[in-house]
């Protein structure tokens, strides 16, 4: 018979094989604005891994349908309709994840919203409710989730920032201090957990093809597009990606930072 194919280390190839195949085999994440884009995306991605998941957002309709992608994977999925603003939405969130899957490894912190306008012209409410969601949205998921992991000892939870979170944009005041706060968030409890095994990162994508660049007039587009060096924008999947490998094991010693996804922009 011939002998099983090894690497130097003296591994069988067929080995490190199954190891790269579902690295999430087991695991269970919960994915916040899971209903479209950008969210349906990852929670379709770590459900190619492996992972089996809670979907969650505020359209019923959309995370049925994402809920029903991960069924269609091969992965158990249950859609939750949840407002993150609200304490309340998000510990039902994650009671139904406990009693549905008796843990959570995962979190994504991916729901947030815009209300864009100048400086001079901001509503009080429009600044109050971004802050509202995008921000305290991410602390509520986070603190909800904690007790569990730190049980476990081990998870792994990434929030979803924004390169305007780092470089400022002119009309998103609001949406970008949500942002930058969440960056302060991460770095402070990544510092927190760490000691207990729970890797907290953050990953600041770039402009991305979703329904809201796609509705941008042509000459503002193709003014974006100049100052992006890849001369693209950036894919759902692109963020995907970037996640997979930062909820699997592969990122053991990765903590604390935050990830651009932006083509060279910043």
């Amino acid at each position: 018979m011939e002998a099983a194919k090894v690497e130097k280390n003296n591994e069988p190839i067929e080995n490190r094989k199954s190891k790269i195949e579902n690295k999430l085999e087991g695991r269970v994440a919960i994915v916040t604005g899971g209903g479209r884009g950008i969210g349906r995306s990852i929670a379709l991605t770590l459900a190619e891994e492996g992972a089996d998941l809670i979907v969650s957002d505020i359209d019923p309709e959309g995370i049925s349908e994402t809920a029903e992608g991960v069924r269609s994977l091969g992965r158990k999925s249950q859609a939750v309709k949840a407002d993150v603003s609200i304490v309340a939405d998000v510990k039902h969130m994650v009671d139904k994840c406990i009693a549905e899957f008796g843990k959570v490894d995962i979190l994504i912190n991916n729901a947030g919203i815009t209300r864009d306008s100048l400086l001079v012209r901001m509503k009080e409410e429009d600044w109050d409710i971004v802050l509202k969601v995008n921000l305290t949205g991410t602390f509520n998921c986070m603190k909800a989730v904690t007790k569990y992991m730190m049980k476990q000892r081990k998870g792994r939870i990434v929030n979803i920032a924004s390169i305007v979170g780092v470089m400022g944009n002119a009309g998103q005041a609001n949406y970008a201090s949500s942002k930058a706060g969440i960056i302060g968030l991460t770095k402070s409890i990544a510092k927190e957990l760490a000691p207990r095994g729970i890797n907290v990162n953050a990953i600041a994508p770039g402009f991305i093809d979703t329904e809201m660049t796609r509705s941008m007039p042509e000459k503002a587009r193709e003014e974006l597009l100049k100052q992006i060096p890849m001369r693209r924008l950036g894919l759902p999947k692109d963020i995907a990606n970037c996640i997979r490998f930062l909820v699997s094991d592969d990122s053991d010693y990765i903590t604390g930072q935050v990830i651009h996804v932006n083509g060279g922009m910043l």
